[in-house]
């Protein structure tokens, strides 16, 4: 039996119960739980989960890291429980984002002006890259 104890309770006290959609059922007789093995899920590569967790803590929406990322927003705020990831408060500020090529940020960059006068910060996204920028309020 390839199955050495249950999912749940991780009790090693199971019996086969069953075949469904060509896979095996078994159930647990601690405690009445019914699993099957080989379960292929989706799995989102670690490197996304974690640019998502930066973005979020950059300040952008559960809806903007999802249309930048392409990753659902549902994911994203179940990644920020799961790692229990607290937002920092920016009351004064407002973060601002842009996509680039590498010539367009070389391009960017090259302007002084653009460059003071807020906190900035440039991350990759595969091919591209995101430059986050926070301005002051004006008051």
């Amino acid at each position: 039996m390839d199955i050495l104890s249950c999912p749940k309770c991780q009790n090693n006290n199971i019996v086969k119960s069953g075949i469904i959609k060509e896979r095996q059922r078994f159930l647990c007789k601690s405690c009445n739980y019914y699993f099957t093995v080989n379960k292929l899920g989706k799995k989102i590569d670690d490197y996304y989960v974690t640019k998502a967790l930066q973005l979020y803590l950059e300040g952008l929406s559960f809806r903007e890291i999802e249309r930048i990322i392409g990753v659902s927003h549902v994911s994203i705020s179940n990644w920020v429980k799961e790692f229990k990831i607290k937002k920092p408060p920016h009351p004064n500020y407002h973060p601002t984002y842009k996509i680039f090529n590498h010539l367009e940020l070389v391009e960017f960059l090259k302007n002084k002006e653009r460059l003071s006068g807020a906190g900035m910060i440039i991350t990759e996204l595969g091919d591209k890259f995101m430059l986050i920028k926070w301005e002051r309020f004006k008051d």
